[in-house]
């Protein structure tokens, strides 16, 4: 498999030149990815709608690079409120329930003041 760049046709992803994820080979690479909808570049003030997004577009990253949520090995989470995790932990458990990645979850200041989270993710193609 050769080397594949993924974008969301989000402006952040040509601006700041980055791809939303990167398939190489058996492995996918998804990018911090936010609660923004791409389309319209909007994103709500709401933790909880956020993180459903943010699932939404990883999920459309992978689907692009031949994966799924399932395939994830690796997760990595970044919220802005320290009951964040506490606030999301279902919803974590919807989307990633099956898959049980190794996880990781940080508290920080993001990019930009609307993102209250981020989610990255490894993931490995079905073969």
């Amino acid at each position: 498999m050769t080397r594949q760049l993924i974008s969301s046709g989000s402006s952040f992803e040509k601006v700041a030149g980055f791809s939303r994820a990167v398939a190489d080979g058996e492995w996918v690479f998804v990018s911090g990815t936010t609660g923004f909808d791409y389309a319209t570049m909007t994103i709500s003030e709401d933790l909880a709608a956020q993180a459903h997004q943010a699932f939404k577009n990883v999920a459309a990253a992978l689907a692009q690079a031949g994966a799924s949520l399932d395939d994830v090995v690796r997760a990595k989470y970044y919220f802005t409120e320290p009951d964040g995790f506490d606030q999301t932990a279902a919803i974590l458990g919807q989307y990633l329930g099956k898959a049980r990645p190794a996880a990781t979850a940080l508290v920080c200041k993001l990019v930009d003041p609307r993102i209250r989270f981020e989610v990255e993710v490894t993931a490995r193609r079905p073969a």
